[in-house]
């Protein structure tokens, strides 16, 4: 580990603080470098993974309309610019969620698998605990700041490996763009990804970013290059993508020069 940490100083030394609030760095399964990684803090849309996972557990869904509600409409923060009565199909609201964050489409979501968002929560407090993430409590599905939600570093770091062993995860969160037509073809958006590694780091994988005045600037990205893999967890960073781009990097490096 004291070769990467050595690449790392001038990047923490740089912004007069550190590199994040808590950060989490593995390769190939292998932690090569960590700061705060077990502390409880509010992880913005980071949180999304745990209810695109949950909403999966019925794969039926993908194909199923969904209605855009008034509170899904007028949803704050990221959205996909959804209108109250639009009709989507699961399948593009759950990558609309993952590709732009988007609330509005995260609320749609909640409120057609269970029978309102709040019995939502309570499922992803109960799937918390089947999967043994001891240090993460929601209160809303999409990372609003919220008193009583938080995660850890390592904690999402185990949610985003899970994840992305679903098919329908691992494709959406690795768009640079999609496009968003709802099922009458009268509505169409062309959604950007919020993730700015996705074609500028080689080997970027996804997974999410999130963002707010509470959480700060949050992130978790793999990337892949040839049978190596990086994972690195960010929450609370002053600057996240040269921050992330030069750490992954230098774990490629640091394991290239063993």
């Amino acid at each position: 580990m004291t070769v990467l940490l050595g690449l790392l100083l001038p990047l923490a030394a740089s912004g007069d603080g550190p590199i994040a609030t808590a950060w989490l760095l593995e390769r190939d399964g292998v932690v090569r470098g960590e700061r705060n990684a077990d502390a409880h803090l509010p992880a913005a849309s980071l949180g999304k993974l745990m209810t695109a996972v949950l909403w999966l557990q019925r794969p039926e869904r993908l194909e199923q309309t969904l209605s855009i509600s008034e509170r899904a409409a007028a949803a704050t923060g990221a959205r996909a610019g959804l209108g109250q009565g639009e009709r989507y199909l699961g399948r593009d609201l759950l990558a609309a969620m993952l590709v732009r964050s988007a609330n509005d489409a995260c609320l749609a979501l909640a409120e057609n698998a269970s029978a309102s968002v709040e019995d939502f929560v309570q499922d992803m407090n109960r799937a918390v605990a089947v999967l043994e993430l001891a240090d993460t409590r929601f209160v809303n599905p999409c990372g609003w700041d919220a008193e009583g939600q938080y995660s850890t570093a390592r904690d999402l770091l185990k949610l985003a490996r899970l994840a992305m062993e679903y098919p329908e995860i691992r494709t959406a969160v690795a768009r640079r763009e999609f496009l968003l037509e709802s099922t009458d073809r009268r509505h169409s958006r062309q959604l950007r990804s919020t993730n700015l590694l996705l074609g500028n780091l080689d080997g970027a994988r996804g997974v999410k970013t999130g963002f707010t005045a509470r959480a700060g600037k949050c992130l978790i990205a793999l990337t892949e290059r040839g049978e190596h893999q990086v994972w690195l967890v960010l929450l609370g960073a002053p600057e996240r993508w040269w921050t992330a781009h030069a750490m992954i990097d230098g774990a490629f490096d640091a394991g290239s020069a063993r």
